[in-house]
């Protein structure tokens, strides 16, 4: 019932052709397996070596997945001999999803060392913020000096003025370390520089005169250092210092020089609308005489007529007219003798 395969021929006394196939087919599994193998040998001596030990399968699993195995295994032992705890299956989440796992175990290493709390989590969301996390733990350790103003947004002093109207400029150095904890979500630099600015501005504006300030540049940084500056920023305020003060224009005298100026421009301009109306009402007034005039010349003109429908409708005689004509040649004396050089009028 059951036929067997022979494994040779009879006929010839070799192997079969389905044995030879066989053969090389696993031939060809061991020759792939075995440069897989041979691909992550060196690695995996090296971890084994460093007390990282990473095992074959998860060195094969990281080629499937595509994450750099070298940068992983030389990660993990960077952080197992600084004694941190962090697992090979958190850095590969953190490389996959973008982040710089070197600088992230640099940054971790250096803080551990400067006695620093840094937590994985932290230091993963501050490297996927866009923040570099080294530089943030160098100037955690290290602070820096950044210059008020910012030379490279083109001021070069901060400009303020004291109660008397003199105005000072003012160079500062502010010293900072970085704040880990608030790094992410902070403020940068520049809120910095500009919040200093603003308290520099203000404590020169409160001063009553400009020569204590002079007398006393430290009334300044304690000012501004009171007010809090650095928070929600991504730094720390450490001291701010004056490094220079210079006394610049008396901005008082010319804001009251232009105001004057201006004063007597508004004045001059009202005394011009007053004579306006002035010559305007004089205008008036002449046609006014001259309208006055006109109905008097009316009025004479009607006296000649009076006197004729007088004298027809006998109210009037001879000898009264001339008792007029004599009163009115009296009244004309009279006005010649009280206005010498003019002619008598009849």
């Amino acid at each position: 019932m059951f036929h067997l395969i022979p494994l040779a021929d009879d006929s010839s006394g070799g192997p079969s052709p389905i044995v030879i196939g066989g053969i090389v087919v696993i031939i060809i599994i061991f020759l792939v397996l075995f440069a897989l193998v041979f691909q992550f040998i060196g690695l995996y001596i090296q971890a084994l070596s460093s007390g990282a030990r990473v095992s074959i399968m998860e060195l094969l699993g990281m080629r499937l997945r595509k994450v750099n195995a070298v940068i992983i295994v030389r990660c993990r032992i960077q952080a197992i001999r600084a004694g941190l705890q962090v697992t090979q299956a958190e850095m590969e989440s953190h490389l996959l999803a973008g982040g710089n796992v070197p600088r992230v175990i640099n940054a971790m290493i250096a803080a551990n060392k400067a006695l620093i709390d840094l937590p994985w989590r932290t230091a993963t969301a501050i490297d996927l913020a866009g923040r570099d996390i080294l530089d943030a733990v160098q100037t955690s350790v290290n602070p820096k000096v950044i210059d008020v103003p910012n030379q490279a947004l083109g001021r070069v002093t901060i400009d303020g003025v004291a109660k008397d109207g003199i105005q000072l400029k003012v160079k500062a150095r502010v010293t900072v370390r970085t704040n880990i904890k608030s790094l992410v979500g902070g403020a940068t630099e520049e809120t910095i520089i500009a919040r200093v600015g603003e308290g520099i501005v203000n404590a020169i504006g409160s001063a009553e005169d400009y020569k204590h300030v002079l007398e006393n540049p430290d009334r300044i940084s304690k000012a501004v250092l009171s007010k809090g500056l650095d928070a929600n920023t991504a730094f720390e305020i450490l001291s701010i210092d004056i490094a220079d003060i210079d006394v610049g224009e008396n901005i008082g005298a010319k804001l009251r020089a232009d105001q004057a100026e201006s004063d007597k421009r508004r004045f001059q301009a009202e005394a011009e609308q007053r004579r306006a109306m002035a010559v305007a009402h004089e205008q008036e007034n002449v046609a006014k005489q001259a309208e006055n005039r006109a109905l008097v010349v009316l009025a004479e003109a009607e006296i000649p007529r009076a006197m004729a429908d007088a004298f027809r409708s006998g109210n009037l005689g001879v000898m009264d007219y001339y008792k007029l004509r004599n009163v009115q040649a009296d009244t004309a004396m009279r006005e010649a003798i009280a206005k010498p050089g003019e002619p008598p009028k009849t």
